[in-house]
Protein backbone atom coordinates (compact mmCIF):
# COMPACT_ATOMS: atom_id res chain seq x y z
CA UNK A 1 0.00 0.00 0.00
CA UNK A 2 1.37 3.38 -0.89
CA UNK A 3 -1.07 5.57 0.99
CA UNK A 4 -0.54 6.33 4.62
CA UNK A 5 -2.81 4.45 7.00
CA UNK A 6 -2.71 7.35 9.45
CA UNK A 7 -6.02 9.17 9.10
CA UNK A 8 -4.34 12.35 10.23
CA UNK A 9 -1.64 12.22 7.56
CA UNK A 10 -1.44 14.95 4.94
CA UNK A 11 -3.10 13.82 1.68
CA UNK A 12 -0.53 13.16 -1.03
CA UNK A 13 -0.75 14.98 -4.37
CA UNK A 14 -0.96 12.82 -7.50
CA UNK A 15 2.31 11.31 -8.67
CA UNK A 16 2.97 9.77 -12.06
CA UNK A 17 3.46 6.01 -12.34
CA UNK A 18 3.28 5.63 -16.14
CA UNK A 19 4.28 8.11 -18.84
CA UNK A 20 3.69 8.27 -22.58
CA UNK A 21 6.43 5.80 -23.51
CA UNK A 22 5.32 3.38 -20.78
CA UNK A 23 1.75 3.37 -22.07
CA UNK A 24 2.93 2.85 -25.67
CA UNK A 25 5.02 -0.15 -24.60
CA UNK A 26 2.10 -1.58 -22.63
CA UNK A 27 -0.28 -1.37 -25.61
CA UNK A 28 2.29 -3.02 -27.86
CA UNK A 29 2.87 -5.83 -25.37
CA UNK A 30 -0.87 -6.46 -24.97
CA UNK A 31 -1.24 -6.61 -28.77
CA UNK A 32 1.42 -9.32 -28.98
CA UNK A 33 -0.26 -11.21 -26.14
CA UNK A 34 -3.63 -11.08 -27.91
CA UNK A 35 -2.10 -12.42 -31.13
CA UNK A 36 -0.37 -15.23 -29.27
CA UNK A 37 -3.33 -16.21 -27.15
CA UNK A 38 -5.86 -15.92 -29.99
CA UNK A 39 -3.61 -17.81 -32.41
CA UNK A 40 -3.33 -14.97 -34.87
CA UNK A 41 -6.35 -12.91 -33.81
CA UNK A 42 -8.29 -13.92 -36.94
CA UNK A 43 -11.68 -13.81 -35.24
CA UNK A 44 -10.93 -11.06 -32.69
CA UNK A 45 -13.26 -8.09 -32.30
CA UNK A 46 -12.25 -5.16 -30.09
CA UNK A 47 -14.89 -3.30 -28.06
CA UNK A 48 -13.75 -0.19 -26.21
CA UNK A 49 -15.69 0.78 -23.07
CA UNK A 50 -16.41 4.51 -23.03
CA UNK A 51 -14.60 6.74 -22.63
CA UNK A 52 -10.89 6.07 -22.35
CA UNK A 53 -11.33 2.40 -23.15
CA UNK A 54 -12.39 3.46 -26.66
CA UNK A 55 -9.15 5.37 -27.22
CA UNK A 56 -7.09 2.48 -25.90
CA UNK A 57 -8.99 0.06 -28.14
CA UNK A 58 -8.15 2.20 -31.18
CA UNK A 59 -4.48 2.17 -30.25
CA UNK A 60 -4.58 -1.57 -29.67
CA UNK A 61 -6.22 -2.05 -33.06
CA UNK A 62 -3.40 -0.11 -34.75
CA UNK A 63 -0.78 -2.31 -33.05
CA UNK A 64 -2.65 -5.48 -34.02
CA UNK A 65 -2.84 -4.31 -37.63
CA UNK A 66 0.91 -3.69 -37.65
CA UNK A 67 1.57 -7.18 -36.27
CA UNK A 68 -0.96 -9.20 -38.27
CA UNK A 69 -1.32 -7.13 -41.42
CA UNK A 70 -5.11 -7.24 -41.03
CA UNK A 71 -7.72 -4.73 -39.95
CA UNK A 72 -9.30 -5.88 -36.71
CA UNK A 73 -13.02 -5.02 -36.31
CA UNK A 74 -13.53 -2.31 -33.70
CA UNK A 75 -16.65 -1.17 -31.87
CA UNK A 76 -17.60 0.89 -28.83
CA UNK A 77 -19.71 0.03 -25.82
CA UNK A 78 -21.70 2.38 -23.59
CA UNK A 79 -22.54 0.68 -20.30
CA UNK A 80 -24.21 3.63 -18.55
CA UNK A 81 -27.71 2.18 -18.36
CA UNK A 82 -26.39 -1.21 -17.25
CA UNK A 83 -24.61 0.06 -14.13
CA UNK A 84 -25.93 -0.97 -10.73
CA UNK A 85 -25.00 2.37 -9.14
CA UNK A 86 -26.92 4.85 -11.31
CA UNK A 87 -28.77 6.23 -8.29
CA UNK A 88 -25.50 6.81 -6.44
CA UNK A 89 -23.79 8.99 -9.07
CA UNK A 90 -24.57 12.23 -10.91
CA UNK A 91 -26.44 11.88 -14.19
CA UNK A 92 -24.17 11.49 -17.19
CA UNK A 93 -24.73 11.76 -20.91
CA UNK A 94 -25.18 8.55 -22.83
CA UNK A 95 -22.42 7.59 -25.22
CA UNK A 96 -22.73 5.71 -28.50
CA UNK A 97 -22.59 1.94 -28.74
CA UNK A 98 -21.21 1.01 -32.14
CA UNK A 99 -21.38 -2.59 -33.32
CA UNK A 100 -18.56 -3.38 -35.77
CA UNK A 101 -19.40 -4.65 -39.27
CA UNK A 102 -20.12 -8.36 -39.11
CA UNK A 103 -21.31 -8.15 -35.53
CA UNK A 104 -19.92 -10.13 -32.62
CA UNK A 105 -21.74 -13.46 -32.93
CA UNK A 106 -19.31 -16.35 -32.79
CA UNK A 107 -16.33 -14.02 -32.46
CA UNK A 108 -13.71 -13.57 -29.74
CA UNK A 109 -14.56 -10.20 -28.20
CA UNK A 110 -11.83 -8.36 -26.32
CA UNK A 111 -13.28 -5.67 -24.06
CA UNK A 112 -10.86 -2.79 -23.50
CA UNK A 113 -10.90 -0.39 -20.54
CA UNK A 114 -8.50 1.87 -18.72
CA UNK A 115 -8.78 0.83 -15.04
CA UNK A 116 -10.04 -2.37 -13.46
CA UNK A 117 -11.17 -1.73 -9.89
CA UNK A 118 -14.26 -3.27 -8.29
CA UNK A 119 -15.28 -5.07 -11.49
CA UNK A 120 -18.70 -3.44 -11.68
CA UNK A 121 -17.98 -1.65 -14.95
CA UNK A 122 -17.00 -4.97 -16.53
CA UNK A 123 -20.12 -6.66 -15.18
CA UNK A 124 -22.20 -3.90 -16.76
CA UNK A 125 -20.26 -4.32 -20.01
CA UNK A 126 -21.03 -8.02 -20.07
CA UNK A 127 -24.73 -7.27 -19.60
CA UNK A 128 -24.61 -4.73 -22.43
CA UNK A 129 -22.76 -7.22 -24.61
CA UNK A 130 -25.49 -9.79 -24.11
CA UNK A 131 -28.00 -7.41 -25.68
CA UNK A 132 -26.07 -7.01 -28.94
CA UNK A 133 -24.93 -10.53 -29.70
CA UNK A 134 -23.49 -13.84 -28.56
CA UNK A 135 -19.70 -13.97 -28.88
CA UNK A 136 -17.73 -17.23 -28.89
CA UNK A 137 -15.75 -15.96 -25.92
CA UNK A 138 -15.07 -12.70 -24.11
CA UNK A 139 -11.70 -11.48 -22.83
CA UNK A 140 -10.72 -8.31 -20.97
CA UNK A 141 -7.74 -6.01 -21.56
CA UNK A 142 -7.02 -3.15 -19.14
CA UNK A 143 -4.26 -0.59 -18.88
CA UNK A 144 -4.21 -0.72 -15.06
CA UNK A 145 -5.47 -3.26 -12.53
CA UNK A 146 -5.58 -1.54 -9.14
CA UNK A 147 -7.14 -4.40 -7.16
CA UNK A 148 -9.99 -4.24 -4.63
CA UNK A 149 -12.35 -6.44 -6.62
CA UNK A 150 -15.96 -6.67 -5.43
CA UNK A 151 -16.98 -9.21 -8.08
CA UNK A 152 -15.23 -12.39 -9.33
CA UNK A 153 -13.77 -10.71 -12.42
CA UNK A 154 -10.20 -10.67 -13.66
CA UNK A 155 -8.45 -9.27 -16.71
CA UNK A 156 -6.86 -11.50 -19.35
CA UNK A 157 -4.42 -8.77 -20.39
CA UNK A 158 -3.04 -6.24 -17.89
CA UNK A 159 -0.74 -3.35 -18.69
CA UNK A 160 0.29 -2.73 -15.09
CA UNK A 161 -0.77 -4.25 -11.79
CA UNK A 162 -0.86 -1.29 -9.44
CA UNK A 163 -1.39 -2.09 -5.74
CA UNK A 164 -3.38 0.75 -4.17
CA UNK A 165 -5.26 1.56 -1.00
CA UNK A 166 -8.90 2.57 -1.02
CA UNK A 167 -7.76 6.05 0.06
CA UNK A 168 -6.08 6.49 -3.30
CA UNK A 169 -7.45 7.61 -6.65
CA UNK A 170 -6.09 6.37 -9.98
CA UNK A 171 -6.36 8.76 -12.91
CA UNK A 172 -5.61 7.71 -16.48
CA UNK A 173 -4.88 10.56 -18.86
CA UNK A 174 -4.82 10.03 -22.62
CA UNK A 175 -3.83 12.52 -25.30
CA UNK A 176 -7.22 12.20 -27.03
CA UNK A 177 -9.11 13.56 -24.01
CA UNK A 178 -6.52 15.04 -21.67
CA UNK A 179 -3.75 16.35 -23.89
CA UNK A 180 -1.14 13.89 -22.64
CA UNK A 181 -0.58 10.23 -21.77
CA UNK A 182 -0.02 9.44 -18.09
CA UNK A 183 -1.26 7.38 -15.16
CA UNK A 184 -1.41 9.23 -11.84
CA UNK A 185 -1.99 7.99 -8.31
CA UNK A 186 -2.78 10.21 -5.33
CA UNK A 187 -4.91 10.47 -2.23
CA UNK A 188 -8.60 11.06 -2.88
CA UNK A 189 -8.69 13.70 -0.14
CA UNK A 190 -6.09 15.84 -1.93
CA UNK A 191 -8.51 17.07 -4.59
CA UNK A 192 -11.02 18.15 -1.93
CA UNK A 193 -8.28 19.82 0.11
CA UNK A 194 -7.03 21.78 -2.91
CA UNK A 195 -10.56 22.87 -3.83
CA UNK A 196 -11.15 24.13 -0.29
CA UNK A 197 -7.87 26.03 -0.36
CA UNK A 198 -8.72 27.69 -3.68
CA UNK A 199 -12.19 28.62 -2.44
CA UNK A 200 -10.64 30.21 0.63
CA UNK A 201 -8.21 32.19 -1.52
CA UNK A 202 -5.18 30.25 -0.33
CA UNK A 203 -2.43 28.77 -2.46
CA UNK A 204 -3.14 25.02 -2.60
CA UNK A 205 0.60 24.58 -2.90
CA UNK A 206 1.24 25.94 0.58
CA UNK A 207 0.95 24.03 3.79
CA UNK A 208 -0.96 20.80 3.40
CA UNK A 209 -1.28 20.77 -0.41
CA UNK A 210 2.01 20.83 -2.35
CA UNK A 211 1.85 22.64 -5.68
CA UNK A 212 3.95 20.13 -7.59
CA UNK A 213 0.91 19.28 -9.67
CA UNK A 214 -2.73 20.22 -9.63
CA UNK A 215 -4.83 17.10 -9.06
CA UNK A 216 -7.07 15.64 -11.68
CA UNK A 217 -10.50 14.36 -10.78
CA UNK A 218 -10.16 10.84 -9.42
CA UNK A 219 -11.19 7.85 -11.46
CA UNK A 220 -14.71 6.94 -10.36
CA UNK A 221 -15.00 3.54 -8.68
CA UNK A 222 -16.38 0.82 -10.92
Amino acid sequence: MTASQDTGATPRPPHQVLDESDIARVVTRIAHEVVERAKGAEDVVLLGIHTRGVHLARRLRARLAAITGREIPLGTLDITMYRDDLRMKPARALEHTEIPPGGIDGRLVVLVDDVLFSGRTVRAALDALGDIGRPRAVQLAVLVDRGHRELPIRADYVGKNLPTSLREAVKVQLAETDGRDAVLVGDRDYAALSSQALAAGRDPGSGDAPDAEQPSAPHLPE
